[in-house]
């Protein structure tokens, strides 16, 4: 948070321009031989027929070369081109400083070296700018995008985006294919959550856009690998890491304001009444009461031959019933740390005394009517009464995570 602050201080454009629909931003670090083939052939591509009047800001972060001279020289030069100056390196640092101080209405970047077709710039911010999407990524992973480069990169790229799906849960292809874009109205709110100043910015905003709840329109790109790159992949990698890490923690730990994040932007449900979420959660609770019940089960036919058949139904209830409430807190309704965790217990333990009312009852007409009933028929009244129960259960799980609904704990205020 601090470096935004400090990086946006340091922000002095050469030229106020009319404001336009697209601020596109190079973030260059020693850069001196190909910035000016990039920009010229950029500006070239946008006044030939682009539809949508746009910026080029280039965003030197820290550059030890001539770059800065360089990039001063495209902007006098050149229509609708601007520089910004960082002090400190990093490239989701210089974004995130030229992106919270743009007054264009979609903000987009790309690489210095162009390894993306410039074909695919119009698709990538069109969602945006009709407002159906809220930001849009360019992907070398999708079957009809054309990539070329070597086996070593595309090893790592693949793995990469498995790490991200295996500990994030992130469903966008391609986290780190340089060609984004983003409606700054969205943007103001999302970037300031944003930790990272370097690569892994790119990653972080995109989980948190997604756990929010943002539309990510996919853009499958042609792509061709600048042999020259300068990123160091070992270093990078060490570092998404960690950010993977970091991230991770945070939502685990509810420190990340998702909920009000979401609510800031709006994605409430679109019908008053009907919850968010709904069909996630059912079947996340399905799959949780499925091992519930075969917990009890087992659970049951252990402790009847020791106990009696309503000992044994209240304790296997009682068992599964906080299994069951912890299970459903965390991997149903999305509620991670340990705020409110014993009033939840409590609560989940009200529900667990009414199914135990319910069983009871149910094993008490059995006796009631067959006395000499067998073990296994038992067991067959109480999973019917068990399943009975469920929907009850549900209700009264909804109710007691009902400020938790699609997201963690807020931890913070969103201003």
């Amino acid at each position: 948070m601090t470096d935004t602050a400090t990086a946006a201080h340091e922000c002095d454009p050469d030229d106020a321009v009319v404001t336009p629909v697209l601020d596109v931003v190079i973030p260059v670090y020693n850069e001196e031989r190909d910035l000016g083939i990039c920009v010229r052939r950029l500006r070239a591509f946008l006044d030939d027929g682009f539809p949508f009047s746009a910026r080029i800001t280039i965003a030197d972060n820290a550059s030890t070369d001539s770059t800065l001279a360089v990039a001063h020289a495209l902007a006098d030069e050149l229509d609708d081109v601007q520089v910004v100056h960082l002090d400190r390196k990093g490239r989701g640092r210089a974004l995130r400083a030229v992106w919270e101080a743009s007054d264009a209405q979609v903000v987009a970047y790309m690489d210095v070296d162009l390894s993306t077709d410039l074909n695919a710039l119009l698709p990538l911010v069109a969602p945006l700018v009709s407002g159906h999407s809220d930001l849009a990524i360019g992907t070398r992973l999708a079957k009809s995008s054309r990539v070329v480069r070597g086996p070593k990169r595309e090893f790592i790229s693949r793995s990469y985006n498995l790490i991200l799906k295996a500990s994030l849960q992130a469903r966008f292809s391609d986290a780190q294919c340089g060609f984004k874009a983003m409606r700054t109205d969205v943007g103001q709110l999302v970037l300031p959550l944003v930790q990272d100043g370097e690569w892994f910015f790119d990653t972080e905003l995109l989980v948190i856009a997604e756990r929010a709840g943002l539309r990510i329109h996919e853009v499958p790109v042609d792509w061709i690998d600048d042999p020259n790159s300068s990123v160091h992949i070992i270093d990078t990698a060490r570092k998404d890491l960690r950010g993977i890490w970091r991230l991770g923690r945070a939502l685990a730990t509810g420190r990340l304001p998702i909920n009000e994040l979401r609510a800031a932007i709006g994605r409430e449900p679109l019908v008053e009444g009907v919850p968010l979420g709904m069909v996630g959660q059912l079947v996340r609770f399905g799959i949780v009461g499925v091992v519930s019940t075969l917990a009890y089960m087992v659970l049951y036919l252990l402790l009847q031959p020791l106990t009696g058949a309503q000992a044994a139904n209240f304790l296997a209830l009682l068992i599964t019933a906080v299994g069951n409430t912890t299970a459903n807190r965390a991997f149903t309704f999305g509620v991670r740390g340990s705020s409110k965790a014993v009033s939840h217990q409590v609560q989940g333990l009200l529900i667990f005394i009414f199914t135990w009312c319910l069983t009871s009852g149910s094993l008490f007409a059995l006796h009631h009517w067959a006395p000499g009933a067998a073990v296994h028929l038992q067991l067959f009244v109480l999973v019917v009464a068990n399943l009975v129960a469920t929907l009850i259960r549900f209700i009264g799980l909804r109710w007691v995570f009902r400020n938790a609904v699609g997201g963690s704990q807020p931890a913070e205020s969103i201003t």
